[in-house]
């Protein structure tokens, strides 16, 4: 029974569950432009179904995370180790996890920042979105690996790719340091609470390229393993 159930989630692929699950990571991330947008037209009604369904999308996450942790078997045969797997799957959860969070701090406070750096903030989302699709194509390259033996062209391939999202995410370091520098000379015409969160908002957002970052990294140990 066990085994049957382990041949049909993994029988597409031996990756094939870590890679749907990044999928939904990804989405959830994604979901924070729009509601950057319906916040900054102060559409708090299509806010609160944004934030339904990053929700739902984060705890399908954390399903599929309890059940390849639960039947991934500790002598399945890869050329990878168990942990180096289930520690990947940690990292990935992280991304959707964050953009569960920024949507809730947004709600919870009713949070809308100036007009003046709107902008800048949903440029961010952008850019650090874009550092988390670059570690899902990654993720996606998982099956050329095996198929080459973790070794070769297909090594050098995914580690172009890796130092791309390490390029991507020092991008949005910069981009954050910036926004935060515009947020601080505004800070004497705002409500001292809300700046705090909204400085939160910025670097949690700026979070979502960190943990991108740090997909990026476990795949180029487990390839180094």
């Amino acid at each position: 029974m066990t085994s049957t159930y382990v041949a049909r989630i993994f029988g597409r692929s031996p990756f094939g569950p870590i890679q749907d699950h990044i999928d939904v990571c990804y989405r959830c991330a994604t979901l924070t432009i729009p509601v950057l947008e319906a916040v900054a037209k102060n559409d708090w009604n299509e806010v609160a179904r944004m934030q339904e369904e990053i929700t739902v999308l984060e705890n399908e996450a954390d399903v599929m995370k309890t059940r390849i942790r639960e039947n991934l078997p500790l002598g399945f045969f890869l050329p990878v180790s168990r942990p180096d797997l289930l520690e990947l799957l940690t990292r990935q959860d992280r991304i959707a996890n964050r953009a569960k969070g920024i949507v809730g701090l947004i709600v919870g406070r009713r949070l809308a920042f100036p007009e003046s750096i709107t902008p800048g903030v949903t440029e961010l989302a952008h850019a650090c979105i874009s550092a988390c699709g670059l570690a899902r194509d990654v993720v996606h390259r998982l099956d050329e690996l095996l198929e080459a033996g973790f070794s070769g062209r297909e090594t050098d391939k995914v580690r172009n790719l890796v130092r791309g999202i390490d390029d991507r995410e020092r991008q949005c370091d910069e981009m954050e340091a910036k926004l935060r520098g515009k947020l601080f000379r505004l800070e004497a015409e705002l409500a001292p609470v809300d700046v705090m969160f909204m400085y939160r908002v910025i670097e949690w957002i700026g979070d979502l390229a960190n943990h991108a970052e740090q997909v990026g990294h476990r795949l180029d140990q487990l390839l180094a393993n």
